[in-house]
Order: structure tokens, then C-alpha cells, then sequence
């Protein structure tokens, strides 16, 4: 997995609303990209209301909120649609992006082995470099905290 300190990998994907959008376009802001399983799942439904619901105050810290699942882009933009999300998702069917930043990973549940997103959280800062990296998120309260660290950590 990609460590705090490292620059950013690159990348340009498909996301809702037949845009495309590549992580160089928001050098000099921050951006939180928060890997995801799937569209509409509970978890990942709540993650990403928590993320609607602060967005105003990411956007006051200067601050972009994109979320990555291998979903297609139809999917996401039900899944936008639905939860009244103002925030971009992307879709990385390939999961080439996910790869690239670590959160490709075997999985296990109920015995079966299979390979899929570890929820991960990265903060990168106004230069590209991770700032800050969550793994194996836990839903409840991960918002704000990704919040609180840009406050105390990326303002000035």
C-alpha cells in the first residue's frame, strides 16, 4: 500500500455524468480518495452520506471528496441520483487505480476467498503527496476524522 510521504500515483477515469477526471486536475487542492466496495451496499451507503453530509466543510478547507469502487459508471450515477451525492464517483472496473494504491486485496468472508477493495481512505495534500492514509476503515466516525486531520494538519 502506498505510505504517507510518497507522491500520489496519477490517474484518469470515467466517473458519473460521462466525465472524466484525472487526479493532476486538483493539484493545489486536497483531496480525500476513498476507495469503496460497492454501489449501494450498507456501508458503503453510509460512507458516503457521512461524506455528503460534511462536504460543505471539506469544500471550506479547500478540499475535494472523490470516491473509487470497480461499479461502472451507470451504477454510479444511480447510486449518486439516489443518495443526493455532490461529490464524484469513479469507476475503476479494471481496477487498475485500486492496484496501483494497494487496496486490491484477497478478501475472505463466509470461507470463500476472493479478490476485491480493502476501504481505504488516502488524504492527499495541495502538492500530491499522500498526507494520510486509513486502511481497513471502519465506517462509524471515519468522516470526521479524515475531516479533523485536514483541519489540524493541512490548514495554513
Amino acid at each position: 500500500m502506498i505510505a504517507s510521504g510518497q507522491a500520489a500515483p496519477l490517474f484518469t477515469l470515467q466517473a458519473n455524468q460521462d466525465q472524466t477526471i484525472s487526479l493532476s486536475q486538483f493539484r493545489g487542492k486536497n483531496v480525500v480518495l476513498y476507495f469503496y466496495p460497492k454501489d449501494m451496499t450498507p456501508g458503503c451507503t453510509t460512507e458516503a452520506c457521512d461524506f455528503r453530509d460534511y462536504h460543505p466543510q471539506f469544500a471550506e478547507l479547500d478540499t475535494v471528496v472523490l470516491g473509487i469502487s470497480p461499479d461502472s459508471v451507470k451504477s454510479h450515477d444511480k447510486f449518486i441520483a439516489k443518495h443526493e451525492l455532490p461529490f464524484p464517483l469513479l469507476a475503476d472496473p479494471e481496477h487498475e487505480v485500486a492496484e496501483a494504491y494497494g487496496v486490491w486485496v484477497l478478501k475472505k468472508m463466509y470461507g470463500r476467498e476472493y479478490m476485491g477493495i480493502e476501504r481505504t481512505t488516502f488524504v492527499i495534500d495541495k502538492e500530491g503527496n499522500i498526507a494520510k492514509v486509513w486502511p481497513k476503515v471502519k465506517v462509524k466516525g471515519h468522516v470526521q476524522e479524515v475531516l479533523q486531520f485536514i483541519k489540524e494538519e493541512l490548514q495554513g
